[in-house]
């Protein structure tokens, strides 16, 4: 019989990235990336203040994603739940990033001793997690993630799996409201360990949202 399967988002679940990414961009540019922003979209401005197009921050992602992973650690309880889940269930990380930085993610989780299936992804996450459950056939799903979109598109393309909702770095859990189309919204893994078990554990999701 198949495991149980958990599909994890990277970064802002498992490893920190925005504070990051904002010191190596008050570092090396002329911008800052303001953390209380009440969405990543808006958060990019220059350090006088003037808006910077949405547009701009997306090769600076590709520029950090290349260079910089270096400077990113571990979300607190992090290792030690997903060994917990590991015992129960299968483990693919599944980060929106570029297939060019796939090696890169491998190499950066296994300095924090996380070795699981990594997939990369452009877009919504709904087929890929749709595509994961129809080859390992799951007796149930859970999907962890910290942008709402990701659990929209979860709840379009596989229903059945449950959907939590965690966003990792405290200035955006205070000001990013619970994902609509999420289960529930948990941001620290201490926490959300025992919701994750049990429904490992049991049946698939009702729909929700």
């Amino acid at each position: 019989m198949s495991r149980p399967l958990f599909i994890s988002d990277c970064d802002e679940v498992i490893l920190r990235f925005m504070p990051h990414f904002a010191e190596w961009i008050d570092e090396t540019t002329d911008l800052r990336l303001r953390l209380d922003a009440p969405s990543f979209a808006g958060a990019l401005t220059s350090k006088s203040g003037a808006h910077v197009p949405e547009e701009r921050i997306w090769a600076l992602l590709d520029l950090f994603f290349e260079r910089e992973m270096h400077r990113q650690n571990v979300v607190p309880g992090a290792v030690s739940a997903l060994a917990a889940i590991a015992d129960q269930a299968e483990i693919v990380i599944l980060t929106n990033i570029g297939d060019d930085y796939q090696a890169n993610r491998v190499e950066q989780l296994a300095a924090f001793d996380i070795r699981h299936r990594v997939l990369c992804n452009q877009g919504g996450k709904g087929r890929p997690v749709r595509e994961l459950i129809d080859e390992l056939r799951p007796p149930a799903t859970v999907f962890v993630d910290d942008l709402p979109v990701h659990h929209e598109s979860v709840l379009k393309h596989a229903p059945e799996v449950w959907r939590l909702h965690m966003v990792a770095e405290p200035n955006m859990a205070k000001l990013w409201p619970p994902a609509p189309h999420a289960h529930a919204r948990i941001d620290d893994w201490d926490a959300a360990l025992p919701w994750i078990l049990e429904r490992l554990a049991g049946a698939p999701a009702e729909q929700h949202g």
